[in-house]
């Protein structure tokens, strides 16, 4: 009885391929294995001195190792191994292929100049003689470049955790040093006569300015420290931080400054830049012997072509740049430290003098920006880091005029207050309320609207977060109560968008921690603003 079940027909083509007597002649696989890219060794299969006999290698292979083939044909594949290989594994899957399966495996081998590249490969065990295989085919391909884009990407995600973690712990960092300096503000008023007290205070509220440093720095590094960017010459920078900087320099060390007199313009965050030009010149004071050296700061117009050098670190496209550099003449770095500069937490500096968190904190900016940063070093001869950042051809962007804010900050309007952290929103009434203002405050936009929904006078600021959803849709609810009403955005970062339907004199921010009098003044300014015309 026939099967239901009848297998498909063959092409020709399918046909012809698996007829026995159309196998490929010997020319045929001659010329496969010295064309094919991968790299083919076939061995003898009796185990000498730690190896086998090599007694062919195909042009992939020589090419792959920089071997010649004379260099290779009759030699011991020893010489191959990499520096992990382990002769208890080696035997393992020589006695496998022995029995007649297949080895795969990877791992670092040698070239022929000492250098390693990563490959996997399979052995085949060819033939029968005496119960054991007469040849081995291995084949190999190297996956060097695959391995270290593999790395760059392990890496790249540990980055990227560590900096949402460290994102995380600076936003909730930052509401607790709000906390902490407001009501260190409010004491230092009510101590304004004891000497000892104010002393003390002014120690915690210096403690805390340092910690706010600290979170910058750490927001800045997870970027989720938002750009404020703007056109910007870099030489106008540098200028208006000359004179500190030759403080943070310190007296033992000189500062020179070279800066090109035709100098391009850029668009960055002009207070995120100089937090990169201070964290460099730290660094740089930081690697000087204690009887001093030199510091130069340099800028300079950079063109970079389509294919950055290998070496170069440069990430960039084609085009022109804007580029400082700061170099010191200290003890240098080797090549390991250098590979690890720019990673969150890492020092070389001694336990306590150092955060690790500097350079880190310059690579977030700078790549921010679209640019790049790049370091170059040795030891017992300096270092030094360049900066590029994209050129621009429009012209530096004016300075905005300060409307000066009011000194007396009293008033008795009704403030709508919106506060996830209750020790935030506890500190802020109760800092507004001392000062004769009504505060409706809650946690929850649903409880906030109540508030202002029940209030017969109506509501004439908002103060809350509008960098979330959350806030910007309470917004829009209290626009239809009250239109032309007030909001103070307060954020832990400077990324307040502006509120499209609202004048902008009817609307400023905040930015966490912030002080009583910066609170104060700026609900007052908001409050006295006049109606556009």
């Amino acid at each position: 009885m026939k099967s239901s079940h009848q297998a498909p027909r063959a092409t020709p083509r399918t046909r012809s391929l698996l007829r026995p007597d159309e196998k490929p002649t010997q020319e045929e696989l001659a010329a496969a294995l010295l064309s094919l890219g991968d790299g083919v060794i076939i061995t003898g299969s009796c185990w000498e001195r730690g190896g086998l006999k090599v007694l062919f290698a195909n042009p992939a292979f020589c090419t792959m190792t920089g071997y010649a083939p004379g260099d290779l044909i009759g030699q011991n594949s020893r010489r191959l191994n990499g520096p992990k290989s382990d002769p208890a594994r080696l035997q393992r899957w020589l006695r496998a292929v022995r029995h007649g399966r297949v080895h795969h495996g990877e791992g670092y081998l040698y070239r022929k100049e000492g250098t390693l590249f990563y490959a996997v490969w399979s052995y085949s065990p060819v033939g029968e003689g005496a119960g054991r295989p007469e040849r081995l085919v291995a084949v190999y391909r190297d996956m060097t470049e695959m391995r270290r884009l593999q790395d760059t990407l392990v890496h790249s995600q540990r980055l990227d955790a560590v900096g949402q973690l460290a994102g995380g712990v600076a936003h909730d960092f930052n509401n607790l040093l709000s906390v902490i300096n407001g009501y260190c503000d409010i004491l230092n008023e009510r101590f304004a006569v004891d000497p000892i007290a104010r002393r003390n205070l002014e120690e915690i509220h210096t403690a805390g300015r340092k910690a706010v440093a600290l979170t910058r720095q750490l927001l800045a590094f997870s970027r989720r420290q938002e750009m404020a960017p703007k056109v910007i010459n870099l030489n106008h920078v540098l200028n208006e931080l000359r004179e500190f900087l030759r403080r943070l320099a310190g007296p033992a060390n000189t500062l020179t400054l070279d800066l090109a007199p035709d100098l391009g313009n850029t668009h960055a965050d002009p207070a995120q830049l100089q937090q990169v030009i201070l964290n460099l010149v730290i660094n740089a004071r930081d690697a000087l012997p204690v009887t001093g050296g030199v510091i130069t700061i340099r800028t300079a117009g950079a063109t970079l072509p389509a294919e950055a050098p290998a070496n170069s670190g440069l990430d960039l496209s084609a085009g022109r740049y804007v580029k400082l550099s700061v170099q010191d003449n200290g003890a240098g770095m080797d090549a390991d430290t250098l590979s690890h500069l720019f990673e969150p937490f890492f020092t070389t500096k001694d336990l306590g003098k150092g955060t690790g968190l500097g350079l880190s904190t310059v690579y977030g900016i700078v790549k921010q920006s679209r640019g790049s940063v790049t370091a170059q070093s040795d030891l017992r001869a300096g270092s030094t880091f360049s900066v590029y950042l994209p050129e621009v051809s429009k012209p530096v962007h004016p300075r905005e005029s300060s409307l000066p804010l009011p000194l007396d900050t009293r008033g008795r309007e009704t403030i709508l207050l919106m506060e996830e952290d209750r020790l935030v929103g506890k500190m802020v009434a109760g800092i507004l309320t001392a000062d004769g203002y009504e505060v409706l405050a809650a946690s929850q936009p649903a409880d906030v609207l109540a508030l202002a929904k029940g209030h017969a006078r109506g509501v004439d600021l908002l103060i809350a977060d509008l960098t979330n959803a959350r806030g910007r849709d309470l917004a829009h609810e209290l626009q239809a109560l009250k239109p032309g009403f007030r909001i103070l955005c307060t954020s832990t970062t400077e990324d307040a968008q502006p509120v499209r339907w609202l004048p902008a004199a009817y609307q400023g921010h905040i930015v966490k921690p912030f002080t009583l009098n910066e609170l104060l003044r700026k609900t007052r300014g908001l409050l006295d603003a006049k109606a556009p015309v």
